[in-house]
């Protein structure tokens, strides 16, 4: 049975048709979402205008105009993407030729009637996964900017993160895949949204991270491409998959060296051609997705041992970033730890502490096996069970 939406999410229903309209709102009703109705084009502008939509279903044919027009004209109109509407596009003549052109339009989704209650259900919750992950995308842009540039792991004055602002300047405002490496906890994440942060072209549609090392082989392919409904034991329904999801945006594949051979095929297919199938499907999806990958393997070693893909290394790597350890630039060890020690009193509203010069002395002498991950929890730790003035 289909869940409840944690937040309400408010629906604008475009239909000339009363019944139609009352159809759907049937459908969507009893899940926790606002729901608003228009019968033409000029009565659902009015609506989106007042800045209350998230979500259109938008029918094709409209008296005066048509509902691809408007399509076009919304995403013409908001020079952030991220702050308009998602759209999910309805016709009464479903084609290939007309997915394609609503997806080009700007459509999230596509629906062609007469569609089935739940796949309606369905279209609209996935929508607002979609409409969560921009949320997500723009409360993190407001922390970055109150933040400021000179906090978190891309802190420092060394060489060595100088070279990695340089490169995150050169490379985001291209469309070219980025393989980030280093050990674990040295803000590899971090670079990804960077770029993403820093693109024009791409920081208005979402962020999408995946785990590449988190995820069983079996699950990661549904997880990448999506599924049908049946495609497999438990495939109650309909699923878009991160390529999906991350449609106009970045897809950040983190860990990338422990994918399966058999995912590793269908990810290099994905970028060749840059349309993707659900499992259990035969439609070729069109995606548009930045590629930013990680890893803290050696990729050579892995494929020289027959474990990776030389052509998708090739492939994923047309530039690389290279994230140094912490114990390589112990330099910036005392601003990254002032920094973390005002973050941790703002976040839990404690006093401001400054380094004992002995507690300093230490952090500098220690190795940082963890790097910036673990040195943040240290001084988080430090700075909530101090007692005095400063943090010893």
């Amino acid at each position: 049975m289909m869940q409840r939406t944690e937040e309400k999410l408010k629906l604008l229903l475009v239909d000339d048709e009363e019944a139609a309209r009352y159809g759907m709102r049937r459908a969507l009703g009893g899940f926790g979402y606002s729901i608003e109705e228009a019968g033409s084009v000029e009565a659902a502008r009015t609506s989106v205008q007042k800045g209350q939509t998230d979500l259109l279903l938008l029918d094709v044919n409209l008296p005066g105009a048509s509902g691809l027009d408007f399509l076009r004209e919304l995403n013409n109109a908001d020079a952030d993407a991220d702050a308009g509407p998602l759209v999910i596009l309805i016709t009464a003549h479903g084609s290939e030729r007309m997915a394609v052109e609503a997806i080009k339009a700007g459509a999230h989704d596509y629906l062609a009637k007469p569609f089935e209650v739940d796949d309606l259900r369905l279209a609209v919750k996935n929508a607002s996964e979609t409409i969560r992950l921009r949320r997500e995308n723009r409360s993190l842009r407001r922390r970055i900017e109150i933040e400021g540039a000179q906090r978190g792991p891309l802190t420092g004055a060394s060489a060595a993160m100088e070279r990695v602002r340089a490169l995150i300047d050169k490379v985001a405002e291209t469309d070219a895949t980025i393989l980030v490496r280093g050990e674990s906890g040295t803000g590899k994440e971090l670079v990804a949204r960077e770029i993403h942060e820093r693109s024009t072209a791409r920081r208005g549609g979402a962020f999408v991270a995946v785990n590449c090392a988190a995820l069983p082989s079996e699950l990661i392919e549904s997880e990448l491409f999506g599924h049908e409904k049946g495609a497999f034991t438990g495939a109650a329904a309909r699923r878009l998959g991160k390529f999906e999801q991350a449609n106009g945006g970045t897809l950040f594949l983190d860990e990338i060296g422990d994918m399966s051979p058999n995912v590793q095929a269908k990810l290099l297919r994905a970028l060749e051609e840059r349309r993707i199938e659900r499992l259990g499907g035969n439609e070729s999806i069109p995606v548009d997705v930045r590629i930013v990958s990680a890893t803290h393997r050696p990729l050579e070693q892995e494929i020289a041992a027959g474990n990776f893909r030389a052509d998708l290394f090739y492939r994923l790597r047309v530039v690389t970033i290279e994230i140094p350890p912490l114990r390589e630039r112990r330099e910036d060890i005392p601003l990254l730890a002032a920094n973390f020690a005002r973050l941790a009193s703002e976040r839990y509203a404690l006093p401001a502490r400054s380094l004992a010069p002995g507690a300093l002395r230490r952090l500098l002498e220690y190795e940082w096996p963890g790097n910036v991950r673990e040195l943040r929890n240290v001084i988080e730790r430090a700075t909530i069970l101090a007692e005095g003035e400063e943090l010893a």
